[in-house]
Parts: C-alpha cells; sequence; structure tokens
C-alpha cells in the first residue's frame, strides 16, 4: 500500500496531511534539499502512456483511412430492444481469387457512374477505393460473403437453444436424407455396372457438396426502401438445393413465430449499399457495364462459383456451426 502511495501520490485530504506534517520534525533546509528534490521526483513520475495498439487497433481489412465516421451507416429494420438478439442464418461465401480481379474492374466502373455506394459491412465509399485496385480488392472483395435463408430477426434470449437445436437436427437430418437418396441410385448403378460398395459411400458423400453458381449481377431493394443494394444472384447452380434450405430454416421460424423468408425468395449475396432507392440508376449502371462487356466478347455466363461449406447461425455476436463441411 504504501508503494503504490508513492507512486500515485497521497489520496488523503489537506487537513489530513497538514495535521502529519505539524507532528514531524522540522530538518533544515540545507541538509534536506538533495532529499526533497529526489522525494518530488519518486513521488510526482507521470503515469507512462497506453500501448499505441490500445490506441490505434490494428484493421483486419488493412490500411483503410479513406473514410470518417460521418459516413452513413446502414440501419436495422428493427429496433434494438434490450434482452433482444439479431438472428441471422445463411451460407458463408468466400470469393475465389481467380474472378476478384474481373469484379473489381466492374465495381470500380459503376462506382464511377454511380455515387454513394458504400462496401456491405466495412461502410467504406467504394469512390475512394476506385483509384487503387488492389485497396479495392481487397476491402470490398476479401472478406466472408452471405446467401440469407431468412430474414434477420430479434429473438429472446430463452429462444436462442431451441432455435439453434431445431435448426441442426431439421438441416442435418435434411442432410442424412439425401445421402440416403444419393445412395440408394448409386446402389441400383452399382449393381448394374459392378462397383465396389466402398465406392458407393465415397461418391455419395462427395456429390452431397454442390456447387454455387453465381451468374448474373442485379439490384435489391430493403422492404422500406431505405437501402439499395448491389449484388451477385444465384440463378442456376444450387438455387434448387438452397430453396430446400430456405425452407427448412422457414418451418423453424414458423414453430418460433418468426416471420417467414420472401416467398419467391432470390438466393444473392450483397457486395454494396446505398441510401435510399437508387436502383433505377443503379440498374441503367449494371445494364450498361453488362452490355459494354457483351460487345467485347469478355462477358462470363457466370462470375465465380464456390462449393457449398455448410450453414451458420449468428445470434447476436455468437456464430453456431449449424451444417459444416471440412475442407477437403
Amino acid at each position: 500500500m504504501e508503494a503504490l502511495r508513492a507512486s500515485y501520490g497521497d489520496t488523503s485530504s489537506d487537513s489530513d496531511s497538514e495535521r502529519e506534517n505539524s507532528k514531524k520534525p522540522r530538518i533544515s533546509a540545507s541538509s534536506s534539499t538533495s532529499d526533497s528534490n529526489l522525494a518530488t521526483e519518486t513521488t510526482h513520475l507521470p503515469l507512462p502512456p497506453p500501448p499505441l495498439s490500445l490506441l490505434n487497433p490494428p484493421n483486419p481489412l488493412g490500411m483503410v483511412d479513406c473514410w470518417s465516421s460521418s459516413q452513413p451507416n446502414r440501419l436495422r429494420s428493427f429496433p434494438h430492444v434490450e434482452g433482444n438478439y439479431a438472428l441471422h442464418v445463411y451460407i458463408p461465401v468466400f470469393i475465389p481469387s481467380a474472378a476478384k480481379n474481373e469484379m473489381t474492374q466492374f465495381l470500380k466502373k459503376v462506382s464511377s457512374v454511380v455515387s454513394g455506394l458504400h462496401v456491405v459491412d466495412v461502410d467504406v465509399p467504394l469512390n475512394s477505393l476506385y483509384k487503387d485496385d488492389s485497396k479495392l480488392e481487397q476491402i470490398a472483395l476479401g472478406r466472408e460473403f452471405h446467401i440469407s435463408l431468412g430474414r434477420t430477426v430479434p429473438i429472446r434470449v430463452h429462444q436462442i437453444d431451441s432455435i439453434v437445436a431445431m435448426l441442426r437436427q431439421k438441416l442435418q437430418s435434411q442432410r442424412r436424407l439425401d445421402y440416403i437418396r444419393l445412395f440408394a441410385t448409386t446402389f441400383v448403378l452399382v449393381q448394374y455396372h459392378f462397383f465396389l460398395y466402398d465406392e458407393v459411400l465415397t461418391h455419395s458423400f462427395v456429390a452431397s457438396r454442390y456447387w454455387i453458381d453465381f451468374s448474373r449481377w442485379e439490384v435489391f431493394v430493403n422492404d422500406d426502401c431505405t437501402r439499395t443494394f448491389l449484388s451477385i444472384e444465384v440463378i442456376t447452380g444450387g438455387l434448387l438445393e438452397i430453396t430446400k434450405q430456405i425452407q427448412v430454416v422457414n418451418e423453424v421460424y414458423k414453430l418460433h413465430n418468426l416471420p417467414e423468408f420472401y416467398k419467391d425468395a432470390r438466393p444473392h449475396i450483397s457486395l454494396a449499399w446505398a441510401l435510399g432507392d437508387i436502383s433505377n440508376s443503379l440498374k441503367r449502371a449494371v445494364e450498361e457495364e453488362m452490355k459494354r462487356l457483351d460487345v467485347e466478347g469478355t462477358l462470363r455466363k457466370r462470375i465465380f462459383s464456390v462449393r457449398f461449406s455448410g450453414i451458420q447461425c449468428k445470434i447476436g455476436n455468437k456464430t453456431y456451426n449449424i451444417c459444416k463441411f471440412s475442407d477437403e
């Protein structure tokens, strides 16, 4: 305790210190000059400054210093209520490196025509990045994206365990059912072609990991028309499988009195957003860029493809693995 007092100074009141001083014998100034100087230096040393890492935490997306806190942020479609947690069920997606260059050029062109676009989740203005292709690619495309399987809705704390358990049960049972169906079909073929039994199990397991094709740039507007999104839609490969998974998630939502997903769901990932409804101008910019690519002969049938890796559920700040395939 005495050491703490010596380091941070005496915390007693002025009257207490005066009483203590009156009881102590007086020492001549000549004999105590060096001692008093030393005591002053030791008792009034300033605290060391905090580490710079606390003041400037590292940015996982790299050196992003081109925007300020005054930029507009996306808002939830429901107000925050104490004790509520936001629920989001989704398929995680990572854009392959081979597709990033062309996508970067597309974003660069669109953001130069349409102002007000921001990178989703990071909320960085796109027009502040299009002069640096590497930074645009890293910030706009170098992270995890989501294919939503249900609406983002508030739930109560007592619903968390039930929702997670039901999602795991239903989605994993669907996965096992797919295995059984695939095994039965493959087994008939194996009997006909005289393949080995263990080869059947291998093919049935691998085939269950379907491919997701992101084939079309699209523009979406949220329900209350306060946000416009630049997205890439799934219209061919993987659409049937994702639709089935959305139906399963809807069943769990209904059992917990939660609103179901859109009837005509259009699976997609969103890359950028803007305030308000700017769908008309954004669609024109997207269509013009696609026409240009078509004329040049560089317009592809698929923007990129990824393999389905599983389903996750985020509740508040915690993420739950619902159905996950190990990387191969």
